[in-house]
């Protein structure tokens, strides 16, 4: 139903515009009595059998809902209701943001993949704190946090902190994003040195903490070999506690969208199916060459159930959608439950 009807009258409006107006809808058949029951009792897959505990965590299965959907916490309440075992919320930055100029999203239909250059736009760290707050406790939630645009090189590591004591209280994991291709900075904040730092600095807060939430560092699927062997050195020598594999790319291989197109719509981080097989070959090569010394969330181009089950069989331990749950919709991820059920 989704696919054949409500998807087609989506894809009429410009990406960024419903968006927004496809959240406002959600909230109200949300309100409406029943409709929450309803939509549980259509997409939830409650059974013991898909539970995972990562990092001191159980999640009451492993499909979640990638950073950059509810960048500001306003629907998880809500998209709890569709069957994720946990959300990510954010970016979160500790000012707030407009982050690029529109049109900054794009549909490449054809290939069943998104182009965004969005920059990190959010309502910053007080507002989601006031919308965190709200947490029904319906599910594990993270925080994915970056710096502000605007932060000069010497306070990256300030902006980092600010976020991570801000929501410290109310999310369940952190995710360090270095990696997003769309804010300023981009080289520092994947040079080794500087994460060993950064991280450090994180787990230092962390430390002072009576409860201690895990970290996870985001990295890109661009990274070649020697980059991943460095990936793989700085888990080690920090102990972080994660690996989110990975964030948009900036590659544009093989596509079926045309060079015109792709050339009108500019630089931006590409997901969705065309970088599915990209980010499961990263995934595949962590776990490989650190003989699985470290837990992996795999995401990038999960699309049905063989695609995250494809994840899962290269290393990865939990997964997240973003893309393919804009084109597949919310049955994806009971279909990936299932999957995981049977396989």
């Amino acid at each position: 139903m989704y696919k054949l009807f409500i998807r087609p009258f989506l894809f009429l409006f410009d990406p960024e515009k419903i968006h927004y107006i496809t959240f406002s809808l959600i909230r109200f058949l949300c309100k409406v009595p029943l409709m929450a029951l309803i939509f549980r009792s259509i997409y939830k897959i409650e059974d013991k059998r898909l539970e995972r505990t990562l990092f001191g965590i159980t999640f009451k299965n492993p499909v979640g809902l990638a950073a950059g959907f509810d960048k500001n916490a306003v629907l998880f309440n809500e998209l709890a209701n569709f069957g994720f075992g946990f959300i990510e919320i954010g970016t979160v930055t500790p000012l707030g943001q407009e982050g690029n100029p529109k049109k900054r999203l794009f549909r490449l239909k054809d290939d069943t993949g998104i182009i965004n250059r969005m920059g990190f736009n959010n309502d910053g760290l007080e507002i989601v704190i006031q919308q965190l707050k709200k947490n029904k406790g319906k599910l594990i939630i993270g925080g994915n946090i970056g710096k502000n645009t605007q932060t000069s090189s010497e306070h990256y590591t300030k902006d980092y902190e600010l976020c991570f004591k801000g929501l410290h209280p109310f999310v369940d994991y952190f995710v360090l994003n270095v990696s997003c291709p769309n804010v300023g900075s981009h080289a520092k904040l994947n040079d080794k040195s500087y994460l060993i730092e950064l991280i450090s600095a994180i787990q230092k807060l962390n430390n002072q903490e009576i409860i201690q939430k895990p970290i996870l560092l985001k990295i890109a699927p661009d990274l070649n070999t020697n980059q991943l062997d460095e990936i793989i050195e700085l888990v080690a020598e920090t102990n972080i506690d994660g690996v989110i594999a990975s964030n948009t790319s900036i590659t544009r291989n093989n596509l079926k969208a045309s060079d015109r197109l792709l050339k009108e719509i500019g630089n931006g981080g590409l997901s969705g199916q065309p970088i599915k097989e990209l980010s499961t070959k990263v995934i595949r090569y962590l776990a490989q060459n650190s003989n699985k010394a470290f837990p992996i969330i795999g995401v990038g181009g999960i699309h049905s159930a063989q695609d995250a089950l494809d994840k899962i069989d290269a290393g990865a331990d939990l997964v997240q959608i973003y893309t393919g749950f804009i084109y597949e919709g919310p049955g994806l991820i009971k279909k990936i439950n299932k999957a995981l059920l049977t396989n």
